[in-house]
C-alpha cells in the first residue's frame, strides 16, 4: 500500500511540474542600473511560491525597437502571462497588443500607467510618477528651495518625464537635464548642467545611481545644494544618512515585480480573478526619520 501512495504523489508531482505555469517579465532597464535586480528577484520570489515558471527578460541597449523584439518572440512561445514594464508607449504598444490578441494576459508594471488600457493590459502595477513628481517637488519646496534642475537618466521613459514634470508643476523653476544611463559619465554630464546653471539651490535625481553620480559631482565642485532623489540603494541611504541628500522617493519595485505574477497566476486559475484597480506601489519617502529601518533592504527588497 504504501509503494501505492507513493507511486501516486509522484505522478502527481511529475504532472505538476511538466504542465506548471509560465511566466514571462520583459523590462527596459539597463543592466547598470541598481533598480532592476530588486523588480528581477520579486518576480523569481512570487513564481516559486506559487510553484511557476519564471523567465526574466530585459534590452540592456535601451533600444526601445529591441524591447519590442523581445516582446514579441516572448509572446510567441505562447506563456501564461507576460510582465512588461511601459516606458515608450508609441514604440511598444503594437507588440503588447499582439501579445494580447494572442490570448497571451498581460500586466504592464513601473512604468506606462496612462496607456496600460489603451494597449490590452489587464492592468498596472506602479507608482503614479507624475504625483510622485509632484509629492518630491512640494517637499523640497517646503525645505526651501526655488530653483531646481531634474536629472534625468532615460529621455525616451515617459514615467522619468513624469517626475521632472510633476516636480515642475509644484516648483516652476525647474530646468530638466539629461545625464547617461552610464554610471561612470553621469558626473561629468551633471557637473557640466551645475557649473552651468549656478544659481540652482536644489536637484531632483529621477533614479538612484543618477543619484550618485550627481552627488559625486556636487561633492567634487564642492557645492552644498537640496538633493533629492528617487529610489533605493545602498549607495542613496548613504548619502541619506550622511546628510547628503535629504529624502528619496521609494516606489517598492520588489512589488512591482511580485505582485503581477501573482495576479496573472489568480487570473488563470480563480476564472478571472482580477483587482478591480491598478496596483500603486508608491510614492514613499525614505529620509533620515526611517533610513535605519529600511537600509538592509536597499538592494535587495527595496
Amino acid at each position: 500500500m504504501y509503494k501505492v501512495i507513493l507511486a501516486i504523489v509522484s505522478s502527481i508531482v511529475l504532472t505538476s511540474t511538466a504542465f506548471a505555469e509560465r511566466y514571462v517579465m520583459v523590462t527596459h532597464g539597463e543592466g547598470t542600473d541598481p533598480f532592476w535586480p530588486v523588480v528581477q528577484k520579486g518576480g523569481e520570489d512570487a513564481a516559486r511560491h506559487i510553484g511557476a515558471d519564471f523567465e526574466y527578460v530585459y534590452n540592456p541597449s535601451a533600444d526601445m525597437a529591441d524591447m519590442a523584439k523581445s516582446i514579441a518572440a516572448a509572446a510567441a512561445t505562447q506563456p501564461d502571462g507576460m510582465v512588461i514594464s511601459l516606458p515608450d508607449p508609441d514604440a511598444l504598444g503594437q507588440a503588447i497588443k499582439d501579445a494580447v490578441d494572442s490570448g497571451v494576459p498581460v500586466i504592464t508594471m513601473n512604468s506606462g500607467l496612462e496607456s496600460s488600457a489603451s494597449v490590452g493590459a489587464l492592468m498596472h502595477v506602479g507608482q503614479p510618477e507624475f504625483l510622485a513628481g509632484q509629492s518630491a517637488g512640494l517637499r523640497a519646496k517646503a525645505e526651501g528651495a526655488s530653483k531646481a534642475l531634474c536629472m534625468m537618466h532615460e529621455q525616451y521613459n515617459t514615467a522619468l518625464n513624469d517626475r521632472c514634470n510633476g516636480s515642475e508643476e509644484s516648483d516652476p523653476l525647474v530646468t530638466t537635464v539629461m545625464t547617461t544611463g552610464d554610471p561612470a559619465i553621469i558626473p561629468t554630464r551633471a557637473a557640466a548642467a551645475l557649473q552651468a546653471n549656478p544659481d540652482i539651490d536644489s536637484v531632483l535625481s529621477v533614479g538612484p545611481h543618477t543619484c550618485v553620480g550627481v552627488q559625486q559631482a556636487l561633492d567634487e565642485l564642492g557645492m552644498s545644494v537640496h538633493h533629492s532623489c528617487f529610489d533605493l540603494s545602498p549607495p542613496v541611504m548613504d548619502m541619506i544618512n550622511a546628510g547628503k541628500v535629504q529624502y528619496t522617493i521609494d516606489q517598492q519595485q520588489r512589488l512591482q515585480g511580485y505582485m503581477p505574477i501573482i495576479v496573472l497566476h489568480l487570473y488563470n486559475n480563480g476564472a478571472g480573478l482580477l483587482p478591480g484597480a491598478n496596483i500603486p506601489s508608491g510614492p514613499g519617502f525614505v529620509d533620515k526619520s526611517n533610513a535605519s529601518s529600511v537600509a538592509a533592504l536597499a538592494g535587495v527588497d527595496r
